[in-house]
């Protein structure tokens, strides 16, 4: 995969303690890895290592899988066994379910203290994953808080899932076991950002899960996780994350890249750059850019291609793009960094940018 290092470098994230799940690390100064969850049935290993192939080709680095029951433990292990991404087990209620997981190649646990039971189920949760040597992910939310917290009247949302989660992770500490990664989500941004805000203050040691929660369909969950994990990445808070949308996972992961793009921290696809159009232009500009849009999503490569529809945004407002285009009446100009290549017509000039970029980028 391909990544902007220098901007990379530039937001600190380095102070969190390293984990790693499976291949892939979390926190201590590495890059922000995205992550997504499975749809299908876990006891259906074929559907699922086939939405996690998907998921993989779209960038996912780390895949969870929810165990609802038992009988999902047989295709979990198969799943584990053949899936190219590490898996997480996604565990509520049955802290049995969690240590028959990290038995069975979880590379993690996800786990939420507050609806697993006493503190002997959540040991027994521990213990599982030290002794299969993976993390655990606390996972608090708003519908589970610790019962110490959940009621009191003196709190704001945010406090209480803040000190929800610093008291889980006093105990797991209590218990020695430090390959812990935090979340504390919420379904709407001001939440959000209040709470990741206070975790990153108030534990900054420990690697951060963030994400919008339950945040709505495609549109809108992709509106609010811009908002909420980008203003948070901006900041320099977070890790790992999933952006929740009720869509096709594969979605998840694609807004993500966007979103790590259009920061300038990481990038797997080129970025496109094109003008809103207006009066001036003399094409139709918004198929045409679709349509490059579509094409790019099959080439990996960390450039910037630009799609402008006259000479005003063309070569001029667009020379920052490693190439480009600029249309006219019945023609238009490639051009790299703002120098012109050549000019083609308007029926070729879609494949002609993309010879141009196989030629100079694969």
């Amino acid at each position: 995969m391909f990544e902007s290092s220098e901007a990379q470098a530039a937001v600190p994230r380095n102070l969190t303690r390293p984990v790693r799940v499976g291949s892939v690390q979390v926190g201590g100064g590495a890059p922000v890895s995205v992550q997504s969850m499975c749809t299908t049935k876990t006891d259906d290993p074929a559907s699922t290592l086939e939405q996690i192939g998907r998921l993989a080709d779209a960038g996912c680095e780390i895949v969870r899988v929810a165990i609802p029951t038992a009988a999902a433990l047989d295709g979990f292990q198969e799943v584990c066994a053949s899936s190219p991404l590490p898996v997480v087990a996604d565990i509520h209620f049955d802290h049995r379910l969690a240590v028959e997981a990290a038995r069975r190649g979880a590379a993690g646990m996800r786990i939420n203290p507050g609806n697993i039971g006493d503190w002997d189920r959540v040991d027994a949760c521990i213990d599982a994953a030290g002794e299969a040597g993976i993390p655990i992910r606390i996972g608090v939310n708003a519908g589970s808080l610790d019962a110490q917290f959940a009621e009191r009247q003196d709190l704001t949302l945010p406090q209480k899932l803040v000190a929800s989660a610093s008291s889980f992770v006093a105990h797991f500490r209590d218990r020695g076991f430090e390959d812990i990664v935090l979340s504390a989500k919420a379904h709407d941004v001001p939440t959000t950002l209040a709470t990741y805000r206070a975790l990153s203050r108030e534990l900054p040691e420990v690697p951060l899960h963030v994400g919008v929660t339950e945040a709505g369909t495609l549109r809108q969950g992709t509106v609010k996780n811009a908002c909420g994990v980008g203003i948070l990445l901006e900041q320099g808070i977070g890790d790992t994350m999933r952006l929740s949308l009720t869509a096709d996972p594969v979605e998840e992961a694609k807004v993500a890249w966007d979103l790590l793009s259009a920061l300038g921290m990481r990038r797997l696809t080129p970025e496109l750059v094109s003008c809103p159009t207006c009066g001036r232009c003399q094409v139709d500009m918004i198929p045409i850019a679709e349509e490059v849009a579509r094409r790019l999503q099959g080439v990996r490569a960390p450039i910037s291609v630009a799609v402008m529809g006259c000479a005003v945004n063309g070569p001029g407002e667009a020379r920052d793009a490693d190439i480009g285009m600029a249309s006219g009446r019945g023609q238009a100009m490639l051009f790299a960094k703002g120098e012109p290549i050549r000019k083609v017509p308007e029926d070729r000039m879609v494949d002609e940018l993309f010879d141009e970029i196989r030629a100079r980028f694969s």
